[in-house]
């Protein structure tokens, strides 16, 4: 089938628009932003989704990442406030809020963010000391942030973040700074021991005060008790003597057994609890104690009477009958020739 003239006009009209509609519809990832210009004037910024634009007059001028994005600063060298030669390198975290300005404010933004940062840590940690370097990076951090994110905010651009990743002395610096910590660690440790040695000084010195003062109380209550033991043994000795007196005054033979029974017993037992007493001699008469108590006996009745009765005469006592061992006699001498054989 043979077209026409008319029928080619209107295919080729056909493409033509499906080729401008498809010039014309923009489609926009999330995560980004597209910035349009009509004749190379930015006019407008297509957010993420399917966009329309006039095709041949208009066009994408410059795709920005809106995402958070990381910059890594390079090593470089740094001088401190006192002159100190150290390296430093550091890592920013920034975003673009505003992709108009990120566009057309800066020319290379992230060789403009680089730049900015570093110049800037120059300059924040050059005029700290080394020892305030290495031990305030926090507050290096915020200052290095505080400065860079208001430079670049005429860029439409948020630093988020920015770390200090490393700093390093030179070599003979680190080595002067370990002896130096080494010393001062030192120094604590003795300055402790000395303390302790101290503290246990003290301690010991108010243990032994006390130790001293609970035995001189116990040595003082001790003594308080044995005078006051005695006191009452004594009471008890006078009670007891009083107690005797009185019932030999009445005529209680008892009385007085007991009484001189108790005080022979008592002799006996110190003489036999002495310490240097290996042998105890007792005397004859020690196996007869309860007749030297009954003679005894007799001779209080004989003396107080008993009773309304009046004393009976005094009895001889017999003595001892004493025994005389036959003499043997002596054994013949051999060498005598006198003797009997």
């Amino acid at each position: 089938m043979l077209l026409s003239g008319f029928d080619i006009v209107v295919i080729v009209l056909v493409i033509f628009v499906i080729l401008v509609l498809f010039a014309g519809i923009k489609t926009v990832p999330q995560g980004y932003r597209y910035t349009i210009e009509r004749f190379g004037r930015y006019t407008r910024t297509l957010e993420p989704g399917l966009n329309l634009i006039t095709p041949f007059i208009e066009r994408v001028g410059a795709r920005m990442n809106v995402m958070e994005q990381v910059l890594n600063v390079p090593t470089q060298e740094v001088i401190t406030k006192d002159n100190a030669s150290i390296s430093a390198d550091a890592v920013a975290f920034y975003q673009v809020l505003n992709a108009a300005q990120a566009a057309y404010q800066v020319s290379n933004l992230e060789n403009a963010i680089l730049n900015l940062t570093m110049t800037n840590i120059r300059t924040v940690m050059g005029s700290m000391d080394l020892d305030e370097l290495l031990s305030n990076r926090d507050a290096i951090n915020d200052r290095l942030l505080r400065v860079v994110d208001e430079a670049v905010q005429p860029w439409g651009i948020k630093v988020t973040r920015v770390e200090i990743k490393d700093i390093q002395p030179p070599r003979d610096l680190v080595d002067a700074m370990a002896r130096q910590m080494k010393a001062e660690r030192e120094k604590r440790a003795q300055v402790l021991e000395a303390e302790g040695a101290r503290n246990a000084q003290i301690l010991r010195a108010e243990g032994a005060k006390q130790s001293a003062i609970l035995q001189a109380e116990g040595q003082r209550e001790a003594a308080f008790r044995n005078a006051e033991a005695r006191e009452r043994l004594a009471e008890a000795e006078a009670k007891a003597t009083k107690m005797v007196s009185e019932a030999i005054a009445v005529g209680d033979v008892q009385a007085i057994n007991y009484f001189v029974a108790q005080k022979y017993t008592e002799a006996l037992s110190s003489i036999g609890q002495a310490n240097n007493a290996k042998v105890v001699l007792m005397p004859m008469e020690a196996s007869s104690i309860l007749g030297s108590l009954g003679g005894i006996g007799a001779i209080a009745r004989e003396v107080f009477g008993d009773g309304n009765n009046p004393p009976p005469p005094p009895r001889p006592r017999p003595g001892p009958v004493r025994s005389t061992p036959p003499v043997a006699p002596p054994p013949p001498n051999p060498f005598n020739p006198n003797s009997e054989r």
